[in-house]
């Protein structure tokens, strides 16, 4: 089958590569239909995640059709169109039980760099790496979900394509960062990111009830898809004093909710930025901790921070005297992909998410590596590319 692996830093290509095969009772194989790029994806071009291997299979984000499914799948039938969370979980050890799903401690069958970076293993994740578990990624032709009965959801009839394949991880990526982070009922909420995730978390804690969304970013047809589908605030860091401006709009006290939808390759503005880029390519620090710094400084007292954009090892300058002395309560997590799915897809369905103005371009399998130079360089106002394998 035809897949995109990674060769290298910066270095993509479509390669002919061995047909997935059903290897233990609980798989089925899919068909994919569509599969997205995804922020996280330009990490490991970067070079900044260790463990890849020249030749692996990139991608995490897709749905398709189920084709083969094991002796012991209950859940699936042949012909099924299906959406599959980007995080593989067992449903059965004590973290799955627990709705954590990116934490399962069954699914990653290479703990040992990430037992070393992290004191614990996360759970694993197609097309990220062997440190998560070294599974063949979704930009393929065929894709092996284990544990499938947990981790793919029947897409319902009403929901196009192009919608819910962003219900594989963009959108409880999203809604998660709202959650977890504690959007109530008249909450001013701040998402730093107006990316797919960006976008949807602040869709998100509209639907949970906040009053007002403010998004940060310095893409204008990114704000203005924020404001148009999130029916968010938009606010341009190259233009504007964030901090003064939240302060300003949140009568001096900062928002209640700060949601930082970036990661470990932020942009900025200023020394502090400038520090980090110094010092992230030279690897004295792997990630560059820009947006958090700011919703932990922007942050009212007494608030919350999540952190949803990817990090993967250590940063400097992390300003915990102000976490501690304003009283923030500060979470994070990998999307627990399967907690969310079914709700969203009924949203989705019902009318209250939009996702498919996510797919500003869509190509065919074949132009993949073109289809990721747009989505880093931003080209062409791209915000996820979309590949359709049978196209």
């Amino acid at each position: 089958m035809k897949a995109l692996c990674w060769q290298g830093v910066n270095k993509l290509s479509v390669e002919t590569v061995p047909d997935p095969v059903l290897r233990n009772e609980q798989d089925i194989l899919v068909k994919v239909l569509l599969s997205a790029t995804c922020g996280s994806d330009l990490h490991l071009l970067g070079g900044y995640l260790p463990a890849m291997r020249s030749g692996d299979v990139i991608g995490h984000e897709f749905l398709g059709e189920v084709v083969e499914i094991g002796s012991r799948v209950e859940r699936h039938q042949i012909g099924d169109r299906v959406v599959v969370s980007s995080f593989i979980g067992c449903g059965r050890c004590w973290y799955c039980q627990q709705d954590l799903w990116s934490l399962c401690d069954n699914s990653n069958t290479n703990p040992g760099l990430t037992q070393a970076a992290f004191g614990y293993e996360p759970g694993a994740v197609y097309g990220y790496s062997h440190a998560m578990g070294g599974f063949r990624g979704s930009h393929a032709e065929y894709v092996r979900v284990p544990f499938a009965d947990y981790g793919a959801f029947t897409v319902p009839d009403g929901v196009d394509d192009q919608s819910a394949l962003f219900a594989s991880d963009a959108a409880p990526t999203g809604w998660m960062g709202a959650d977890l982070g504690g959007v109530t009922a008249g909450d001013v909420v701040a998402v730093w990111g107006s990316g797919a995730v960006g976008q949807l978390a602040a869709r998100a804690a509209y639907l949970l009830g906040a009053e007002r969304v403010i998004v940060i970013d310095c893409y204008a047809e990114r704000l203005q898809m924020a404001e148009l589908h999130a029916g968010a605030e938009a606010l341009d860091y190259t233009t504007t004093d964030i901090a003064a401006e939240l302060r300003e709009r949140t009568g001096g006290r900062g928002p209640d909710v700060c949601i930082e939808a970036v990661g470990m390759e932020a942009h900025g503005t200023g020394v502090s930025h400038m520090y980090d880029q110094a010092k992230q390519r030279v690897r004295l620090q792997s990630d560059r901790p820009t947006a958090v710094r700011q919703a932990i400084h922007a942050c009212r007292k007494g608030g919350s921070v999540f952190v949803l954009g990817v990090f993967a090892g250590v940063v400097d300058k992390f300003p915990l005297g102000a976490i501690l002395n304003k009283g923030l309560i500060l979470r994070a997590a990998q999307q627990h992909g399967q907690r969310y799915i079914p709700m969203l897809l009924e949203r989705i369905a019902a009318g209250d998410l939009s996702t498919a103005h996510l797919a500003t371009h869509v190509l065919p399998l074949d132009e993949a590596p073109k289809g990721y130079r747009m989505f880093k360089e931003k080209e062409d106002g791209c915000v996820r590319a979309v590949f359709r394998p049978t196209a």
